[in-house]
């Protein structure tokens, strides 16, 4: 059984807890503890080495980027906010602006939607295109972010009208894990508004099914369908 299959599963199912919906027989869902251990390590080596190697060849579309955002529109390269990280300590994500400066919502309770006219004209080719998101590497190689794991959330997100925890009792252990800048709910195109109440679960499915279930390999095929889906399509939402 897929980890795929498995958040599906959990998702029909209602559960709470994401062991009951994962055999045990198919998918372990603990590691022996010294393999966690060494598991974790080599990650946050994977993190550290493509960032910093992602950081240098890009440079010059992170300098282009810049100049761009500061020559089309007034305010700041960058756009900063709190988000939730790991065990649910908060850190400051980057991005590149792509509204105006005095549309900006820092707290990330109104959300970004298609044709969101608080969008600069760059800003909707910058996250058609993804390229918003590079600063996030930074993030990345100061440990605030992996490259994979669920994406990080503002404090008091709302889904299906109320705050997110209330609708998913176990929201919180999505954040088991360091949050990432693509995961296994972005490639099975579970992202954008949390307004439907079912879509914003699902994605909460997905998330818990690669805290439980994460392995090297899944964070390399994760990757390589975000890197096909995101970069070369430029499907960004």
């Amino acid at each position: 059984m897929s980890v795929v299959s498995i958040a599906r599963r959990r998702e029909s199912s209602g559960q709470q807890s994401f062991a009951e919906a994962a055999p045990s027989a198919t998918i372990p869902l603990r590691l022996p503890r010294r393999d966690v251990g060494i598991a974790r390590t080599l990650k946050r080596a994977l993190d550290i080495g493509v960032s910093a190697a992602l950081l240098l060849a890009l440079s010059p579309v992170l300098v282009g980027t810049a100049l761009a955002i500061k020559a089309t529109s007034p305010g700041p390269v960058f756009f900063r906010q709190r988000r939730y990280g790991l065990n649910s300590e908060q850190f400051t994500i980057l991005k590149f602006r792509t509204m105006y400066a005095h549309d900006a919502d820092v707290t990330g309770i109104k959300q970004t939607r298609t044709g969101d006219p608080r969008a600069t004209p760059l800003g909707r080719f910058l996250r058609r295109t993804n390229l918003d998101e590079l600063p996030q590497l930074i993030n990345v190689l100061r440990g605030d972010m992996s490259l994979v794991g669920p994406r990080p959330h503002v404090p008091g997100m709302r889904a299906g009208g109320m705050l997110y925890e209330d609708l998913v009792p176990s929201y919180f252990e999505r954040h088991r894990v360091r949050p990432g800048i693509t995961g296994l709910a972005q490639i099975n195109e579970l992202r954008g508004s949390t307004a439907d109440a079912k879509f914003a679960k699902a994605r909460i499915a997905y998330d818990i099914a690669y805290v439980d279930h994460w392995t090297l390999l899944l964070d390399l095929r994760i990757l390589w369908t975000t890197f096909k889906t995101e970069v070369i399509r430029g499907t960004g939402n």
